[in-house]
């Protein structure tokens, strides 16, 4: 699958097979993470990778919608050090997630909103802080499957020059 492919039919899936991701798949999702551009190529973010339920469901209770975390067989934690930008996590994390279709995986972003009581069941430094999870795993059924939300409209979507100007292409 090329990169456009694996972009345009990604979803944010929440239901996967229980065997774990292989070392060959597990080696290309960090990889693509790690190769992600950063401000002032300062590379601030590192990952936690979960693949115990007890410590799945303890990460898992620091999120408000988190609830499905512990039934995959990956979450890898994004965190950000020091004076880092959220759109450095962001470039990561998607970077993770698109590398994880191409290799038929499937994956969902989950937001870690206690931040502070996130950071006592990591044991993470104080200049650190959880950007995300990321859930990865095997689709259940074979296919990853969205909620079937449809995008808007390309037309839409985009402006040209200014907020008021024409739309489309």
């Amino acid at each position: 699958m090329d990169a456009y492919e694996a972009i345009v039919t990604k979803r944010d899936t929440r239901e996967y097979e229980p065997q774990p991701i292989s070392a060959e798949h597990l080696r290309h999702i960090v990889q693509a993470g790690r190769m992600a551009g950063s401000s002032k190529d300062a590379q601030p973010i590192r990952l936690i990778l979960l693949t115990e339920q007890p410590d799945q469901e303890a990460i898992a209770t620091r999120g408000d919608f988190a609830e499905h975390l512990p039934s995959s067989p990956l979450v890898v934690v994004v965190v950000r050090v020091g004076d880092s930008r959220p759109f450095d996590a962001g470039r990561v994390a998607q970077n993770m997630m698109i590398a994880a279709r191409a290799d038929g995986i499937a994956s969902c972003p989950v937001g870690i909103q206690h931040d502070d009581c996130a950071r006592d069941v990591l044991g993470l430094p104080a200049d650190a802080v959880v950007a995300m999870a990321i859930t990865f795993g095997y689709p259940r059924g074979g296919r990853a499957e969205g909620h079937g939300n449809r995008r808007i409209d390309l037309n839409a979507f985009v402006r040209n020059g200014r907020w008021d100007g024409p739309t489309g292409l």
